[in-house]
């Protein structure tokens, strides 16, 4: 699983490690191979510790959604139901209170680092919703999406609704720095999004792309969001930094993971059909790496999977190859990235969860 074997591959493993590596860190430690994680500290179930600082999250969040309007109302609280993970939510708060125990011993999550939790959320959920209509999905979550009960139109206009809402919560910070940081989350997830609309013929320059995209659509929200409440806690640079590299490494992993899952998962388990990249025309991580086994999916891609047979054929390469294992594989490896840098600041039981979270991220199911 760790090495690549095959002899006629035009792409090989150092090519594509310097690749993604060069992108997305300016140094890099040997990390080790595919060994799990181990804690000095004892174990931290990061969903306990972090369950008092999310108490009433959804119930905080709909009041930031107040509006006259019934329609837009339903509308903006169907997704805010308290049935998602608060996979997001929950690191920003746990990261938080590792800062601030960090910097001075205090174990309390600040009114304002709550508040980034809570837009973080929006700005997320916002995005999954104006996703859909991109996508013409029909489930997120394991029930209709907004787009397929109240129409493209709607859809598109709660999702800025969301957006401006989150805004409105941003402001009230009061803080310009905070503001910028989170001001560039919704601009990476403009270009992401452009981004994956587009595509590359050449394979090394196909790789990158993949990770920029995934770096700006998914992990800058999580790097961004863990380093707003970093700031608030903390006035060290250094520890700014630590949270943004946490956030990142961790939130491109879990993408990861979630591109592994579409080929991996039953559509039941995942809330949302199985092999949706496919038929969206997107080359993901395991289609990425299945290629180099199979040369003949490199038209497919450049034509996004659109003649008949394609996606079922694409599907059936992908897991004859080793597409899954060294995708899951890059997973651990930013994982271990992660724990590096988080291992930084000062033991906790915060810091401890957020290294166990990695571990979670890359045991999930769905």
């Amino acid at each position: 699983m760790c090495h690549f074997t095959q002899r006629n591959s035009t792409l090989s493993f150092p090519k594509i490690c310097n690749i993604f590596w060069r992108f997305h860190h300016t140094s890099i430690s040997h990390l080790c191979s595919c060994s799990k994680t181990v804690s000095d500290e004892k174990y931290q179930d990061p969903f306990q510790l972090g369950r008092k600082d999310l108490k009433n999250l959804y119930e905080d969040i709909k009041k930031e959604l107040l509006v006259s309007t019934a329609e837009l109302k339903e509308m903006c609280d169907y997704y805010f139901d308290g049935k998602g993970k608060a996979f997001r939510p929950m690191i920003v708060v746990l990261m938080a209170r590792a800062c601030n125990i960090h910097h001075n011993n205090s174990r309390e999550v600040q009114a304002s680092q709550r508040s980034v939790a809570i837009i973080a959320e929006m700005i997320h959920t916002a995005s999954l919703v104006h996703d859909d209509v991109i996508d013409d999905a029909n489930s997120r979550r394991g029930k209709m999406t907004v787009n397929q009960i109240w129409g493209e139109r709607k859809a598109v206009l709660a999702g800025d609704f969301i957006l401006s809402a989150a805004s409105v919560a941003l402001a009230r910070i009061g803080n310009t720095t905070i503001i910028s940081v989170l001001t560039q989350v919704i601009e990476d997830l403009v270009r992401g999004e452009f981004l994956q609309l587009g595509s590359k013929e050449n394979e090394n320059e196909r790789f990158a792309h993949y990770l920029e995209k995934t770096f700006k659509k998914t992990a800058s929200l999580i790097a961004n969001s863990c380093k707003a409440v970093s700031i608030l806690g903390c006035p060290d640079p250094k520890v700014h930094e630590i949270a943004y590299q946490y956030g990142k490494n961790v939130g491109i992993a879990f993408q990861l993971i979630d591109d592994v899952l579409d080929f991996t998962s039953c559509a039941d388990r995942l809330g949302k059909p199985t092999a949706a990249d496919l038929k969206l025309g997107l080359a993901t991580g395991p289609v990425l790496f299945a290629c180099r086994q199979f040369p003949e999916m490199n038209a497919m891609i450049m034509r996004r999977f659109s003649k008949p047979g394609d996606v079922e054929r694409a599907r059936k390469y992908v897991l004859q190859s080793d597409g899954v294992q060294q995708t899951t594989y890059l997973a651990q490896r930013y994982c271990h990235e992660a724990t590096r840098e988080i291992s930084k600041l000062r033991p906790s039981p915060e810091r401890e969860a957020l290294i166990q979270l990695t571990e979670m991220v890359l045991m999930r199911d769905k």
